[in-house]
C-alpha cells in the first residue's frame, strides 16, 4: 500500500478520529497479506474496534459523504473512495448456502475474537493503521512463509461451503500447499447449495490471477470436490490418450497442461476470462468419444460431442449468453488451425476457418495453448515453442489476410437495391454467394456481378419450374 494512496490516506484520518475516541483500526484480510508478500493490492480494507457504531458514522460523516454497503454486516465506505469500513462482527450459520448466515455488529468483540471469523491464518492477520503493528493470532506470518494454506478455525470454516473453492483458488494464486488438515475438513462439506455466481467468481480469480490455474483443479481433486460443480472435468480422469500425439497421459493431464500453458498468453487474448474457458473445456468431448479401433485410441468427432458438455456446464457457472457462445464456438473449431497447418491446406481453407471463428485471434493462442499442452516429461516447453515457430508463423499469416479481405469494400443488401432488384428470400442467398468471393478476394463488382447472376438464375429456375396453366 502506498502511502500516496487517497484511499490510504483517509484511512490514516480515520484511524486518527477513532484513536481519539477511544478504539483503534487495523488494515484486515488481504491488503496486509499482500504487504507482506511484497504483492501489490488496492483492495483496502480497515476495521474498527473499540467505538460505538454511531461514533464511527459521526465520524465519517464528518470527513466525506457516508456511504452504507452492507448494514446488517457493519461494512460503510466514503463516496470517492475504494475504501470498505467495517466493524467486528460474529457469525452464526443458519443454514447450508453461503448467504445463510445470521450476524452480529459486535464493536467491542476484541480483535482476536474478530481475526477467527476469517477463513485462512495468512487472511486473519491485522496491521494498525497507525503504528503499523502486526497483530497475528494463528500463526499466518510462519504458514506464509513456509507456503501453507492454513484454516483458522474447525467450526467457522466448516460453515461455509465457499471456502472450499477459496482455498483451491488462494493456492493455486500463490503457489501455496494447503494444509492437510485444511483438505480433510474441505473434503466432508457439501458444496451443492452455493449459487453458480459465486463459484464462478472464484473460478475466475483462479483462471485470471495465478501462472498455474491447473492447482485450482488439482486442489479440488484432491478434496474429492470436482464432482458438484466440474463434473465434466472430473470425467477426464483415466480417459487415455494415442501416446503418439499425447505422451503426457490421460486426457485430464492434457487438459491441465493446456490451461497453464493458456494462462501463460491469456495476456495476449481480446477476452481472458473467455479464453482461458475455452481451454479448459476444449476437450470435455473425449469423455464420451474415446474409444480403442485396432489398438489405438481416437477420439474422433470430439469438439463436436463436446459442444452440449460444455454448454452444460457453462450454464452451471453462468448465464452470459456472449460468453457461452464464444467458447463453444472456439471448442468446436480448437483443433482445426494446427489440423490444416499440419496438412498443407488451401488458402481457402485458412478462410473459411477464421471466418466461422467469433474470434480468430485468440482461436489461435488456444491452438498453440493445445499444442503445446501435448508435452511428455521427456519434452522441453522451449523445444516445443521452437518446433511451433513453422505453424504459428504461417497461421498468422493467414490471418493477416484473412483481415486484408475482410477489410475492402463489399458487397451490402442496399447494392442490391440500388441495382434495381426488390428486397426477398433470394437476397440472403446472393449475398452469401458473394461472400464466398470476398473470401476469396475477389473484388466488389465481382461480388455484385455473382450476387446478379445468381438471382437471376434462381429466379428462372422458379419460373421454369411452375406448371403451365394455359
Amino acid at each position: 500500500m502506498s502511502p500516496d494512496d487517497k484511499n490510504v490516506q483517509m484511512a490514516r484520518r480515520i484511524a486518527e478520529a477513532v484513536a481519539d475516541a477511544g478504539g483503534r483500526t487495523y488494515y484486515v484480510g488481504g491488503c496486509v497479506r499482500d504487504g507482506l508478500l511484497g504483492r501489490d493490492n488496492k483492495d483496502i480494507d480497515i476495521e474498527v474496534h473499540g467505538i460505538p457504531v454511531q461514533t464511527l458514522e459521526r465520524i465519517l460523516d464528518s470527513l466525506g459523504e457516508r456511504l452504507t454497503m452492507g448494514a446488517s454486516f457493519g461494512i460503510m465506505g466514503l463516496r470517492h473512495y475504494e475504501l470498505d469500513i467495517a466493524m467486528p462482527r460474529s457469525e452464526t450459520a443458519t443454514g447450508r448456502g453461503h448467504k445463510d448466515f445470521e450476524v452480529f455488529v459486535d464493536p467491542f468483540l476484541g480483535a482476536e475474537k474478530a481475526a477467527r471469523r476469517r477463513d485462512f491464518t495468512m487472511n486473519a492477520l491485522m496491521q494498525d493503521v497507525l503504528t503499523g503493528e502486526i497483530l497475528d493470532f494463528f500463526g499466518g506470518r510462519e504458514d506464509m512463509r513456509r507456503g501453507l494454506l492454513r484454516h483458522v478455525d474447525d467450526s467457522s470454516f466448516g460453515e461455509d461451503p465457499l471456502r472450499v473453492l477459496r482455498a483451491a483458488q488462494f493456492a493455486a494464486r500463490f503457489g501455496f500447499a494447503v494444509a492437510d488438515e485444511t483438505r480433510m475438513l474441505s473434503a466432508r462439506m457439501d458444496l451443492a447449495a452455493l449459487p453458480g455466481e459465486r463459484v464462478m467468481g472464484e473460478l475466475e480469480k483462479a483462471l485470471l490471477k495465478s501462472d498455474k490455474p491447473s492447482v485450482f483443479f488439482g486442489e479440488m481433486r484432491k478434496m474429492r470436490q470436482l464432482s458438484v460443480w466440474f463434473p465434466e472435468l472430473e470425467a477426464l480422469i483415466g480417459i487415455g490418450q494415442n501416446p503418439r500425439f499425447h505422451p503426457e497421459g490421460d486426457v485430464w493431464t492434457h487438459t491441465m497442461q493446456v490451461l497453464d500453458e493458456a494462462a501463460a498468453l491469456r495476456g495476449e487474448a481480446k477476452e481472458p476470462l473467455w479464453f482461458m474457458l475455452s481451454a479448459l473445456c476444449h476437450d470435455l468431448g473425449k469423455a464420451v468419444t474415446t474409444e480403442e479401433r485396432n489398438g489405438v485410441l481416437h477420439a474422433y468427432g470430439h469438439e463436436k460431442a463436446g459442444q452440449p458438455l460444455t454448454k452444460s456446464f457453462l450454464r452451471r457457472l453462468t448465464s452470459e449468453t456472449k460468453l457461452i457462445e464464444y467458447v463453444l464456438n472456439m471448442t468446436c473449431l480448437h483443433m482445426k488451425p494446427n489440423v490444416l497447418a499440419d496438412g498443407g491446406s488451401k488458402t481457402k481453407s485458412y478462410m473459411r476457418m477464421y471466418d466461422e471463428a467469433l474470434c480468430p485471434e485468440d482461436l489461435l493462442l488456444l491452438a498453440k495453448a493445445d499444442y503445446l499442452g501435448c508435452r511428455g516429461a521427456q519434452d522441453t516447453r522451449g523445444a516445443m515453442l521452437e518446433a511451433y515457430v513453422p505453424t504459428e508463423r504461417h497461421l498468422r499469416e493467414m490471418l493477416t489476410l484473412y483481415t486484408e479481405r475482410m477489410s475492402v469494400p463489399y458487397l451490402m443488401g442496399r447494392d442490391l437495391v440500388e441495382a434495381g432488384l426488390q428486397p426477398g428470400p433470394l437476397f440472403t442467398q446472393a449475398l452469401a454467394e458473394a461472400h464466398n468471393l470476398r473470401l476469396a478476394g475477389r473484388p466488389k463488382h465481382e461480388q455484385l456481378k455473382a450476387a446478379l447472376t445468381f438471382i437471376r438464375k434462381q429466379e428462372k429456375e422458379q419460373k421454369d419450374a411452375k406448371p403451365d396453366r394455359s
